[in-house]
């Protein structure tokens, strides 16, 4: 589960834990007692929280060398050191709960080998490997982690009609349990996993074993599914959730398979049949033969792509299954956080000063905190051009621009924090310069993705003391989007969440309610999209922005004056000035990265304009007639616009400025 929740998300968490934790008792059941439990009871209460899990261990093994004749198993007693070793590359990554290496630990496996009668030892060992790994992981990281004791299928066929009487597996279940739970939570396993379940038959046998063994760990179960997402035993995904919630499970769902793209659909089909968790833990697609090797191809990227599948098709537990290694779980990892700041949780709004803070002071009126404040509480049209920060130390074409600008009447600059997650020079670094070369105000872009609230606060203050007096608060594009696919995001909050910091840094106090002397007077604007397909997400998180305490907004792009005006009607009730997004186009490759890779709405007509434009030249003429257009049809609508200078074409702005 994501860490660094704000106070009234840990409060509603406990809340949660609390009710969960009433109705077990009422039912004269000792679950969720454990730490793990209670977390994840509260996940399960929650919207908007994952656990995320680890993801193959055999795969790994095999990864370093261990042959495939060998038990895999056993390893936890002859060679713990390489055990070891996966499940700390899993930690590293982010994932917050380690399965132990006990997939095939079973007397029916274990007989193959000849060592039925260490089932006990390799699965005691087993959950101490992992252990010990958890508690190293959060006196090092100071993060919390937790241990699942992981069951695999028997591998034969249970029931009369089958290899393996229903007593015999659970037998063999039960003694398996016995070992990973010895000691209890916080000794042995925090919560069982029991996965890859061929038929229901088995799997109701592995639930009978748990529920006598070990009632007070939470339960997972998991079936494993064909190309049509039903069970190998010709079961469907919503019989087998019915079953799997009758029969006790604290949460079901699908693992292994032939990829993410069927455990999806299974996923959905349960959600329709049970109000349990849902747990989704695929491989990473169907192995292919290379050079003798099985080698697994689904990318972390694609893998991680469905891990928000997963979230928003109901999974609150997500990890992976053959083929999945820690630089996949790295992956998820980032793109959940990314996902989790999207969503508005009340850590996120109510992210500030704590409850119990001190009293904090008044900001100065708007009007006097920056020309731009000044400019939007007499209600006067603003005018402001973009200019990215160079990829280099030299900013003299942006300092040249800003300056040609300046002297056209433009009354701000805006300076992207490394747009589209790409290593460029700091935004407050050409802020600073542009204000103290070239005498025009600025407008800090700052990203969530990159600082926890402990940075975050350190960068605002120092931008306050160094003249930066306008910001505007982002989530973020997420690291993958970028050309540096292994830099981690941090997400401690959204845009929502920073809102809520700027606005306790205004009135004087830090997040912990902490006076740091004086108000840091920013003027506090946020960014809106009237064009995303997910419009009524938008508005809600846009009036969560201007609750936190946003001053004025600043679109994406319009090229659809249609779609604008329907986004101002749909905020009306909670209006703050907006300024409109200006881009002039300069060719159709341009005009098609922006509708296709940037999701910015564009009109067909747009579209065939610049399609017919001939040479480079003309395509830049036709995309600036159509920046003014825009700025021309949506002035009365809007307190102000924002023009972009496209691949640093300042002079192109300019003239989109000039119709004013």
């Amino acid at each position: 589960m994501r860490q660094g929740a704000g106070s009234m998300g840990r409060e509603m968490m406990a809340t949660a834990v609390e009710t969960v934790e009433k109705d077990g008792q009422n039912e004269g059941q000792g679950r969720f007692q454990s730490s793990f439990g209670r977390l994840f009871a509260a996940a399960a209460a929650l919207r908007g929280r994952t656990i995320l899990c680890d993801g193959a261990m055999g795969s790994m093994l095999y990864g370093c060398g261990i042959f495939i004749n060998r038990c895999y198993d056993e390893l936890n007693l002859s060679q713990p050191e390489v055990v070891r070793g996966v499940h700390n590359e899993y930690l590293q990554a982010g994932a917050a709960v380690i399965e132990t290496n006990t997939f095939g630990a079973n007397a029916v496996r274990l007989k193959r080998y000849g060592l039925e009668e260490k089932v006990h030892e390799i699965n005691r060992a087993g959950a101490g490997i992992a252990r010990a790994c958890v508690e190293a992981h959060r006196e090092k990281m100071a993060s919390e982690a937790y241990v699942a004791g992981a069951i695999g299928s028997l591998g034969v066929r249970v029931g009369a009609d089958g290899e393996l009487s229903a007593d015999d597996a659970y037998a063999a279940f039960a003694a398996q349990i016995r070992g990973l739970a010895e000691g209890g939570p916080g000794v042995g396993a925090d919560l069982l996993i029991v996965e890859t379940m061929m038929s229901l038959a088995e799997a109701e046998q592995a639930i009978r074993a748990a529920k006598s063994e070990a009632p007070e760990l939470p339960l997972i179960v998991m079936m494993t599914v064909d190309e049509r997402s039903n069970c190998l035993d010709g079961s469907t995904a919503e019989v087998a959730a019915e079953r799997l919630t009758a029969w006790g499970a604290d949460a079901v769902g699908c693992n292994c398979s032939s990829g993410p793209v069927v455990v999806l659909a299974a996923i959905e089909r349960m959600r329709s049949a049970t109000t349990l968790p849902l747990a989704a833990m695929p491989n990473a697609g169907t192995p292919r033969q290379v050079d003798g090797r099985s080698i697994y191809l689904d990318s972390p990227e694609y893998m991680a792509s469905f891990a928000k599948k997963f979230v928003k098709a109901g999974a609150t537990i997500v990890g992976g299954c053959c083929g999945t290694t820690p630089q996949h779980i790295k992956a998820m990892r980032g793109a959940l956080r990314a996902l989790e700041a999207q969503e508005v949780g009340v850590e996120s709004v109510k992210a500030g000063p704590a409850p119990n803070a001190r009293p904090g002071i008044e900001p100065p009126p708007l009007k006097d905190r920056s020309l731009i404040g000044s400019l939007i509480a007499g209600k006067k049209f603003v005018t402001m051009v973009e200019i990215v920060p160079p990829k280099g130390i030299d900013c003299t074409r942006e300092l040249e621009g800003a300056d040609v600008l300046h002297k056209l009447g433009v009354h701000a600059i805006n300076v992207p924090d490394s747009p589209r997650a790409s290593a460029r020079m700091s935004a407050q670094s050409l802020c600073v310069q542009i204000q103290q070369k070239v005498g025009i105000e600025t407008i800090l872009h700052y990203t969530c993705r990159d600082r926890n609230i402990l940075g975050m606060q350190g960068d605002l203050i120092g931008a306050s003391s160094i003249g930066l007096k306008n910001i505007l608060c982002l989530t973020g594009d997420p690291p993958k989007m970028g050309s540096y696919p292994d830099a981690t995001a941090v997400f401690d909050v959204d845009a929502i969440g920073l809102v809520k910091i700027v606005e306790g840094l205004n009135h004087g106090l830090d997040i912990g309610g902490n006076p740091i002397g004086a108000s840091t007077g920013f003027t506090v604007s946020v960014a809106a999209n009237p064009g995303v397909p997910d419009i009524d997400n938008e508005v809600r998180r846009f009036a969560a922005k201007v609750e936190a305490g946003a001053e004025f907004g600043i679109t994406q792009p319009v090229f659809d004056l249609r779609l604008l005006e329907q986004f101002l009607r749909r905020i009306e009730q909670f209006r703050i000035p907006i300024i409109a997004g200006i881009w002039p186009l300069t060719s159709l490759k341009n005009a098609e990265f922006m509708k296709n890779d940037l999701k910015v709405s564009m009109p067909t007509e747009i579209m065939a304009r610049m399609a017919a434009a001939e040479t480079p030249e003309e395509s830049r003429e036709v995309g600036i007639a159509i920046a003014r257009e825009m700025l021309e049809q949506s002035r009365g609508h809007v307190q102000g616009v924002q023009v972009s200078a496209p691949f640093g074409k300042y002079k192109a702005a300019a003239e989109v400025i000039g119709v004013l």
